[in-house]
């Protein structure tokens, strides 16, 4: 071995190591975030009612703020003029297209099917969730496996069209004909265009719009160097106090619905627990095996395996009522997907230097420093 090899590799440590303290422990603070959401909506009386009642065109302004806080300094990282070498990627575009609007919502589908035969309401919920691609935390889950950011970006920026284009379709074809052609009961639903177009512009518009002006006029001002190296350490944070804001708020405005009924809540995080970890796993190795390395095949299996858990109970709520079965299942959606993601990030982290050996994008173990 070199002497620099040798030295490289004294000096290398683990991703996880490197980590400040909030990313460290990050699953220990969603899961007190959660609780305390939870203790929130079950023991302050009409807190629940109060936050709700803050909305904005149907969307709730607290959690908007939350996630607006969360997404912002995640894109702020894009470097956006490397993009095209995404947008030229075919493999990794049809192949996040399949996953999330063809595998993903039959996926859906069957598992609710399949353990919800009995719950019609419930088992509508989630394939709503299953409809409702991801376009906000993939950013936080990304960033911290250490993905391809620009890859997420683009990703998230397609399943947005799709979304506005195709969930009213999708949701028409795996409510009504799709059962009817299984001789399966049927349920009727109409969903809101404008809940779909809102969601995709605040959600991701708004905080994509920001955080490619502040790279602009950033790099223009001081240099990249200033911007990358001094700038955004400082405003990295926020990213992680946002998701922790908006999982408290989340789990607060329907805490006592939750804490309520924990028999239901347990028949469909069984569901969910299948869909989430599965989803990433068949996205990651179906990456592999197109050829992707470690950075892009977390970005295709993040993106593929999250939701839009906000757009999920919008459609919930506004077509069937706040108190239903299906509001119910939307929330209970975030409620499995925020810890399990979490924990798929230091399963990525761990078998990244196994499934792409030799990969200079795995980041397993690399020399202390801010990834670039």
């Amino acid at each position: 071995m070199s002497t620099t090899a040798t030295t490289a590799a004294q000096n290398a440590v683990p991703v996880t190591k490197e980590m400040s303290l909030l990313d460290r422990w990050l699953a220990l603070w969603i899961l007190a975030a959660m609780a305390a959401g939870l203790l929130l909506g079950r023991f302050v009386s009409g807190l629940d009612t109060a936050l709700d009642a803050v909305k904005i065109g149907g969307i709730s302004v607290p959690i908007a703020i939350g996630l607006l806080v969360m997404m912002y300094p995640v894109l702020a990282k894009v470097r956006y003029d490397e993009m095209h070498r995404v947008t030229g990627d075919r493999k990794l575009l049809t192949l996040s297209l399949f996953l999330n609007w063809v595998v993903g919502p039959a996926f859906m589908f069957t598992l609710a099917w399949v353990f919800l035969p009995d719950l019609p309401e419930f088992r509508t919920g989630l394939i709503i969730v299953g409809l409702a691609r991801c376009i906000a935390m993939v950013f936080i889950w990304n960033d911290l496996a250490c993905g391809d950011r620009e890859a997420a970006a683009v990703l998230v920026a397609i399943n947005s069209v799709f979304q506005v284009v195709a969930f009213g379709a999708l949701g028409w074809f795996y409510l009504q004909v799709l059962p009817s052609w299984l001789g399966l009961p049927t349920t009727s639903a109409e969903f809101s265009v404008w809940a779909i177009v809102a969601s995709v512009l605040v959600f991701l518009g708004i905080p994509l719009l920001a955080g490619f002006l502040t790279r602009v006029f950033g790099e223009k001002a001081k240099g990249r160097e200033w911007y990358e190296e001094k700038f955004l350490p400082r405003i990295g944070p926020w990213a992680l106090y946002g998701l922790l804001f908006t999982i408290v708020l989340l789990f607060a405005m329907q805490g006592e619905a939750i804490t309520s009924q924990p028999l239901d809540v347990a028949r469909m995080a069984v569901p969910l627990l299948l869909y989430f970890v599965l989803m990433f796993a068949i996205s990651l190795f179906a990456s592999k095996a197109v050829g992707l390395n470690y950075a892009k095949s977390t970005s295709v299996a993040f993106t593929a395996s999250g939701n839009n858990f906000e757009l999920a109970i919008a459609v919930s709520i506004g077509t069937f009522g706040i108190t239903s079965g299906q509001a119910l299942a939307g929330v209970v959606g975030p409620l499995i997907e925020v810890p399990v993601l979490v924990g798929l990030v230091y399963v990525a982290l761990w078998a990244g230097p196994k499934l792409f050996p030799n990969d200079p994008t795995v980041p397993a173990r690399r020399t202390s420093g801010v990834r670039a």
